[in-house]
């Protein structure tokens, strides 16, 4: 990680990720098509209300087209760079595949320029490469995981995540998710082997309010600073606690600390092998 001289308080305590040792290639090639504008919507809906809060501001930022699906089959491609994205915190690979066509996909952790990526059902079983969870050896680590077949990946896409192989049987794969949790996926769909980039991105420090400015985060408010109107921690002379015996939500629901907050009637949870470790760890 990137250190700074404590030339300014927020400097003394700034840690952030050595991009220049970590991407590679043609880092500003931005191809016709994989980039366009990215409209902010300052977590406002279509009537203006805030429906997503401590959303605001912010530079302006492009939007990269992602090949979550990577449906490029049997087509071997070619890593020309590995680029910084604004939108997430893992890194994007920009592949060029033999017919000469290009895309932007998840990186892999230890991804570099001029690497080879296959997706294929005969690829080997080596990071980047994706094929079908039934062809994948139990034990392996995983990520960009589809949830139906063609659906496209959805699990396990940002920094340093991964799912394990831990079974195959009657048609699923028993997957570890990054929750702990055991899920049955059907082993028709596909998946990336290896660890997503940029794993060190939870070893970041801000250092300043403004760089999440920079971001288009907004501030947080504590609920106990607010008054009781305004949240059910709120209120009290001077500084209370939040009174109540579990945390909730601004809208009364329970949240953090250990509690259960999945729907007891949830569609998926017929696929729930094991459910997730919660409370102290």
């Amino acid at each position: 990680m990137k250190t700074f001289r404590p030339t300014t308080p927020s400097r003394r305590h700034t840690i952030l990720t050595p991009y220049k040792e970590l991407l590679s290639g043609k880092l500003k090639e931005k191809p016709k098509g994989l980039v366009r504008g990215k409209r902010k919507s300052g977590g406002r809906n279509n009537e203006g209300r805030i429906t997503m809060r401590h959303i605001g501001g912010g530079n302006k930022t492009l939007q990269r087209t992602v090949d979550f699906t990577s449906n490029k089959k049997g087509i071997p491609g070619r890593i020309e760079a590995v680029q910084y994205d604004p939108q997430r915190s893992a890194f994007l690979a920009l592949v060029v595949y033999k017919d000469g066509e290009r895309r932007y996909i998840i990186a892999h952790k230890g991804l570099k320029a001029g690497d080879a990526v296959m997706t294929s059902e005969t690829a080997l079983v080596l990071p980047g490469n994706r094929l079908p969870l039934k062809k994948i050896p139990v034990g392996t680590f995983v990520y960009n995981v589809e949830i139906q077949p063609g659906g496209g990946g959805k699990i396990a896409r940002s920094a340093g995540n991964f799912v394990e192989v831990v079974a195959n049987d009657l048609g699923y794969a028993f997957l570890k998710m990054p929750s702990s949790e055991v899920r049955k996926v059907p082993e028709t769909c596909w998946a990336t082997v290896g660890e997503v980039s940029n794993g060190q991105h939870k070893l970041r420090n801000e250092g300043k309010a403004g760089r999440n400015r920079w971001k288009g985060i907004r501030p947080t408010v504590r609920g106990t600073a607010m008054n009781p109107v305004d949240h059910p921690h709120g209120g009290g002379e001077g500084r209370q606690g939040r009174g109540l015996r579990r945390a909730k939500s601004l809208w009364g629901r329970p949240v953090g600390k250990g509690q259960k907050t999945r729907a007891p009637k949830k569609y998926s949870n017929v696929f729930i092998v094991s459910r997730r470790k919660v409370g102290k760890k």
